[in-house]
C-alpha cells in the first residue's frame, strides 16, 4: 500500500499543496505586528514556563518526602544533601561517571521509546541489554586476539544489536501469534537472559586463568571503547547521542514513524486504513531491542570488559523509568537519563557518607518518578476537566 492510498486523516500534510506563507513584513506574516504568530509564540513560552514550574514543584515534593525518610533514619538532611552535592557535582570523576552511566541508560530508554510510539510496552530492556552484552562477549572471546581492535568493535556492535533485536522480536512474535502481552513476555524474558549469562560464565565461557570467580576472560585492550580526550567518558556516550538523533528523525520525519504514531493512537483505524499493523509492531520491537543490545555492548566494551554476574546493575529497569519520566520523548530522554545517572552516582554518597542502605537510591528514583508523573498527570486531567 502506498502513502497516497492512506485516507486523509492518516496522511501527513503535503507541503507542496499548502498555501504559501505571507511575505515577510506583510500583514498576517509570521512575526509581523498583530499577526497570530506573536501571541502564539508568547503562549508557547508561557506553556514552557508553566511546565518547568510543575517539574520543579514535583521534584520539590519528592525531596520533601525523601527528607522525611532521612529524618526517620536518623540522618541530618542538610548534611546528607551537602555531601551529595559536594561528592557528585563538584568532583570531576563523579561528573564523568554520570556520563558513563548515562550511555547505557539513554540507549535502554530509547528501547522503550520506540515501541511506546506504537502503543507497546517494552519492559524487557534489562534482558535485551544482557543479551547484547553476551553477544558482544562472544565476539570478543572469538576474535579479539585474531582481528584488529576497530574491526572487533564493529563486529560487537552488529552482534549486540542483532541479538537484542532478536530477543525483543521473540516477544513481538508471541504478541502477534498467540496474543501474549509484550509487557508480560519481555519482563519474564529478562530472567531467561540472566540465566543464559550465568550458564555461560559458570561453564563454557569461564575464564580458566581467572581468580575462580564466574567471569569471562577480559576484553583485549585494542577492542575496548576509547575515551573522549583525557576524560574517563568513553565513546559509548557519543553512540548514545547519535542513536537519540537517529530515533528522533525516524519518529518525527519518516513515514515509518508517522505510521507508528497512527498505530499507537488507534490500531483499529490503522487496520481499516490498510496499514501493515503486524509488520509495524514487529519493526518497533526489533528497533527497540537493537538499541538495548547496543547498550549492553557499550557497557561491556566501555566499562566492564568482561561478563560477570550483575553486569548491567539494573540498567534496563532504570532506563524504563527514564523513558516514562520523559513521556517517551526521544530528546527529553537525554535529560531523564542524565538525571537518573546522577542519582545513581549520588547513591554512593548516600551509602558511604550518610551510612544509608543501598536501596535508598531506588527509593529516591521512585519518588521522583511518582512525583513528576503524578503531578503532571493531575494537572493535565484538571485542564481537560475545565
Amino acid at each position: 500500500m502506498t502513502e497516497a492510498t492512506i485516507p486523509a486523516q492518516f496522511s501527513p500534510p503535503d507541503a507542496a499543496t499548502a498555501a504559501p506563507p505571507p511575505a515577510s513584513g506583510a500583514p498576517g506574516a509570521p512575526g509581523a505586528p498583530g499577526s497570530p504568530a506573536a501571541p502564539a509564540a508568547e503562549s508557547r513560552l508561557a506553556g514552557i514556563g508553566r511546565g518547568l514550574g510543575r517539574w520543579a514543584a514535583a521534584l520539590g515534593a519528592a525531596l520533601v518526602v525523601f527528607t522525611v525518610l532521612l529524618l526517620a533514619k536518623g540522618a541530618n538532611p542538610f548534611t546528607v544533601y551537602a555531601d551529595v552535592w559536594t561528592s557528585t557535582f563538584t568532583n570531576t570523576p563523579s561528573i564523568e561517571q554520570i556520563f558513563v552511566k548515562a550511555a547505557p541508560l539513554l540507549l535502554g530508554a530509547l528501547a522503550v521509546v520506540v515501541p511506546a510510539r506504537a502503543g507497546l510496552v517494552n519492559v524487557g530492556g534489562e534482558g535485551q541489554i544482557v543479551i547484547g552484552a553476551v553477544a558482544a562477549g562472544g565476539i570478543a572471546l572469538a576474535f579479539d586476539d585474531k582481528l584488529g581492535g576497530g574491526l572487533v568493535v564493529v563486529l560487537m556492535v552488529v552482534a549486540a544489536m542483532a541479538a537484542g533485536a532478536a530477543w525483543a522480536g521473540l516477544a513481538a512474535l508471541l504478541r502477534l501469534t498467540v496474543g501474549i502481552n509484550e509487557a508480560v513476555s519481555t519482563l519474564l524474558m529478562n530472567y531467561i537472559a540472566l540465566d543464559i549469562l550465568l550458564y555461560l560464565i559458570y561453564s563454557p565461557w569461564k575464564d580458566p586463568d581467572g581468580t575462580g570467580q564466574p567471569t569471562s576472560a577480559e576484553l583485549a585492550d585494542p577492542a575496548k571503547l576509547p575515551y573522549l580526550g583525557m576524560s574517563a567518558v568513553h565513546v559509548g556516550f557519543v553512540f548514545a547521542l547519535i542513536a537519540t538523533a537517529v530515533v528522533f528523525v525516524l519518529l518525527r520525519y519518516t513515514t515509518w514513524g508517522f505510521r507508528l504514531r497512527v498505530i499507537g493512537g488507534n490500531p483499529e483505524a490503522a487496520r481499516r486504513a490498510g496499514l501493515p499493523v503486524a509488520l509495524l509492531l514487529l519493526s518497533a520491537m526489533l528497533v527497540g531491542g537493537a538499541l538495548a543490545g547496543l547498550a549492553g555492548m557499550v557497557h561491556f566494551a566501555g566499562v566492564e570488559y568482561k561478563l560477570r554476574t550483575g553486569i548491567t546493575t539494573n540498567f534496563g529497569y532504570i532506563a524504563f523509568l527514564a523513558s516514562w519520566l520523559a513521556r517517551h520523548n526521544p530528546l527529553s530522554v537525554v535529560v531523564a537519563a542524565l538525571a537518573l545517572a546522577a542519582i545513581t552516582v549520588a547513591g554512593d554518597s548516600l551509602q558511604l557518607d550518610a551510612g544509608l542502605p543501598a536501596a535508598t537510591v531506588n527509593i529516591l528514583m521512585g519518588l521522583v518518578l511518582i512525583a513528576v508523573l503524578g503531578w503532571t498527570a493531575r494537572r493535565k486531567s484538571g485542564g481537560n476537566a475545565r
